[in-house]
């Protein structure tokens, strides 16, 4: 649950994404991810400091889609959607189709990725819509640059 003081909505709205992309889940369509995003802040003059913790914290989150959702190189997306609300913050939602959140003692990982998300973040929720899909949805508080 969001803090009172918190105006930003604690899930994505239905409004139209300010930024959709569906791109395989593979190592270089995170910069890609990244560099849309930047070029989604700089077209909104959003404060460089929000971005950069809206980038870090999204680029994790694809980064373990590229890790963790698909067993054995098997292939699969990688979504993103982006919603600039009205009260100052900016909704991201990262999902995959792969084999959701499974324990692995084979990770690559040192699983420190949600965490770092979570410290980015005003409000987080991982969840499996169905038993086979991953959906990280993050609520960030923005500020517009002054120029």
């Amino acid at each position: 649950m969001l803090p009172a003081s918190c105006p930003c909505p604690p899930a994505l709205a239905v409004a139209v994404p300010d930024l959709q992309l569906t791109l395989p889940a593979r190592a270089e369509n995170v910069a890609v991810v990244r560099h849309a995003l930047g070029g989604l802040g700089d077209a909104l003059g959003l404060d460089p400091a929000a971005l950069a913790d809206v980038k870090l914290a999204v680029t994790e989150a694809c980064t373990n889609v590229v890790l963790h959702a698909y067993p054995d190189d098997e292939e699969g997306d990688l979504g993103v959607s982006a919603t600039v609300e009205a009260d100052g913050c900016i909704s991201v939602a990262v999902t995959d189709e792969g084999r959701g959140m499974v324990p692995r003692t084979d990770s690559p990982g040192l699983g420190l990725g949600l965490p770092l998300i979570a410290s980015l973040t005003e409000h987080l929720e991982v969840g499996s819509p169905d038993q086979a899909a991953t959906e990280v949805k993050m609520v960030f508080r923005i500020a517009t640059s002054v120029s």
